[in-house]
C-alpha cells in the first residue's frame, strides 16, 4: 500500500492500470476500497487513483481538529496528483468525495479534464440551511466519539473512530457557497450520477444538471446513496458511456 506525506499527514493511496488518469474520492465514513469494482472494471483502459481522506482508512488520523477541513482535502488531492505525476485528470467522487471534487475544480480548474459528481449536493446558498447542515455534521462527530465505529458501513477498514469524529466536524462542515457559485462556470464535461432511492440528493442532482453547462445526468435504478456499491453493473455502464465521449 503506497503512501506519501503532505504537510505532516501521511495519506494512503492506490494507483492501478494504464491510460488517462482518473482520480476517485470516497464518501464520508468509507475508504478507497469502495471503488474496488470500478478499479477492476477500468484498469485496462485508465490509470485509476483512489485514496483515503485524512481521518479515514489507512491514512493518518491527526489529533488536531484544525487539520480537518474542505481546504485541507482539496490541498491533499493536489498533492496526490503531484505525487503520482498527473498534471491533469478526470476528477470524481461520491457524497463527500463528490462535493470535494467540485471544490477541487473551484480551486484547480486547470487540473480537471472532466468531472464525475455522484450522490452529492453542491452545498447551500442560504446561511441558515448551511448552519443546519453543519449542526448535523457536528452531531455525527459526537456520535462517533460516543459510540465509536458501531454501525459504520466500513467499520473494519478504520483503525478507530477518532478521525471520523474530527472529519465530520471539519470536512463535512461547509463555510460558504463557493461550490454552488462555481457550477455555471464549469467548463469541462461533467456527469452527475444519483441513485434512484437517494431521496435527499435527487433535487440537488437536478439542480446541478441544470446549472453546470452541458452536464449529463444518469439515475441508477434500485440504488441508494452509494450507487456504485448498490448496483455496480449499472453504475459501470453509466460510467463507460460518459467516458467514451471524452
Amino acid at each position: 500500500m503506497p503512501s506519501f506525506t503532505h504537510n505532516g499527514v501521511r495519506l494512503a493511496y492506490s494507483v492501478q492500470g494504464k491510460g488517462p488518469t482518473l482520480l476517485l474520492s470516497h464518501g464520508f465514513g468509507l475508504t478507497r476500497r469502495m471503488w474496488d469494482a470500478q478499479v477492476t472494471h477500468l484498469q485496462d483502459r485508465y490509470r485509476v487513483i483512489t485514496w483515503d481522506f485524512r481521518g479515514h482508512g489507512e491514512s493518518d488520523y491527526p489529533s488536531d481538529p484544525a487539520q480537518y477541513s474542505e481546504d485541507h482535502s482539496v490541498a491533499d488531492m493536489a498533492a496526490l496528483l503531484d505525487e503520482v505525476g498527473a498534471d491533469k485528470t478526470i476528477v470524481g467522487g461520491l457524497s463527500l468525495g463528490g462535493y470535494t471534487s467540485l471544490s477541487f475544480y473551484a480551486t484547480h480548474p486547470d487540473r480537471c479534464s472532466a468531472l464525475l459528481i455522484i450522490d452529492c449536493g453542491p452545498g447551500y446558498r442560504k446561511d441558515d440551511a448551511r448552519a443546519d447542515w453543519n449542526a448535523r455534521a457536528a452531531a455525527r462527530g459526537d456520535r462517533f466519539e460516543r459510540d465509536g465505529l458501531a454501525g459504520n458501513q466500513a467499520a473494519d477498514q478504520h483503525r478507530d473512530a477518532t478521525g471520523l469524529a474530527h472529519a465530520a466536524r471539519g470536512m463535512l462542515a461547509q463555510s460558504d457557497d463557493r461550490v454552488m457559485r462555481v457550477l455555471p462556470d464549469i467548463a469541462v464535461p461533467s456527469l452527475i450520477i444519483v441513485g434512484e432511492n437517494d431521496t435527499p440528493f435527487l433535487g440537488a442532482s437536478d439542480y446541478m444538471a441544470k446549472k453546470i453547462p452541458n452536464a449529463a445526468k444518469t439515475m441508477i435504478p434500485n440504488a441508494g446513496h452509494v450507487a456504485n456499491l448498490d448496483q455496480p453493473a449499472a453504475f459501470n455502464t453509466a460510467l463507460d458511456g460518459f467516458l467514451a465521449t471524452l
